[in-house]
């Protein structure tokens, strides 16, 4: 059945008329999302596309559309306000796609979903979203490349998770749920609740999961997995030639303090019982001997 994001998604999207947010909420109705709403302040009573109703907050979305999770595309100054305002409205799962928001604002964002005590779920920052095939898609991950099947898939890296979905398809494999958790040093969800998650799905049977450098989330993972995580799992930490303290592509991708190294996060994997590969070809490769 996959997580989080389904049949039961009541999706509204936070910038729909934007350039991001228009062309992808057309993509996502393309492949069957069930969007119920869109929010653009001033924009109230208007139609996206002659079929979804634009409101002008969160709240009338919820009210008046039984919207249950919303997608942000707002603008970097206003993406942490975004997220708050859909927490609190009472969406349980916000996800939001936009790069570059200012770390306080992340912090802000993330202290106050925590303070709501499980009541609702972030996913990102700087995510490509969450693709569960053949149920919805919420996010900006391509759907052509995707086949209904039994592999989670869970990355830091948008382009990287693209790549390997492409992989898994082309072995004759598919996806049950496919999270892009985020590649900022503050995210709302991490990989130990989407492997918690997965732990949990009846349809998923093996786990690909892809990290990178920077932050400790693999190696919390790793001791994750040692201790109650029994379905197959097999793993890859990009950028392992980074230089120390040099960014690379992602703002959480930095090895700082002596912490945060590709070596530390292989070794930690492979502690765990994670079957660790050089590329992503060699990764599915082994998923698929599997069976």
């Amino acid at each position: 059945m996959g997580i989080l994001v389904g049949k039961d998604t009541r999706l509204v999207v936070q910038g729909i008329t934007g350039r991001e947010g228009s062309s992808h909420a057309e993509q996502m109705l393309e492949y069957g999302t069930n969007i119920v709403a869109g929010v653009t302040p001033g924009r109230g009573g208007q139609k996206f596309n002659d079929i979804v109703p634009i409101y002008d907050s969160v709240a009338e979305a919820v009210e008046q559309g039984g919207a249950n999770t919303s997608i942000i595309f707002v603008p970097p100054p206003f993406a942490g306000d975004a997220i708050v305002e859909a927490a609190a409205a009472g969406i349980a799962l916000v996800i939001c796609i936009t790069e570059g928001v200012p770390v306080i604002d992340a912090a802000r964002a993330v202290r106050y979903i925590d303070a709501l005590g499980g009541t609702c779920r972030l996913i990102g920052p700087n995510c490509p979203g969450v693709m569960t095939p053949g149920e919805a898609r919420v996010g900006i991950m391509p759907s052509n490349i995707f086949r209904r099947g039994n592999v989670g898939v869970i990355s830091r890296s948008g382009t990287l998770t693209y790549e390997v979905v492409d992989l898994i398809t082309r072995a004759g494999m598919g996806v049950s749920t496919c999270t892009g958790v985020g590649g900022d040093p503050i995210i709302g969800t991490k990989f130990v609740e989407v492997l918690e998650m997965l732990a949990n799905d009846d349809q998923t049977e093996k786990v690909l999961l892809i990290g990178e450098i920077g932050g400790e989330d693999e190696e919390v993972a790793a001791e994750y997995i040692k201790a109650h995580f029994k379905k197959p799992i097999f793993g890859f930490i990009s950028g392992r030639s980074a230089p120390p303290g040099k960014r690379m592509g992602h703002a959480g991708a930095i090895i700082s303090g002596g912490k945060g190294t590709p070596e530390a996060k292989v070794a930690a994997f492979e502690a765990a019982g994670v079957t660790v590969s050089d590329t992503l070809a060699e990764m599915v490769d082994r998923a698929k001997q599997l069976g």
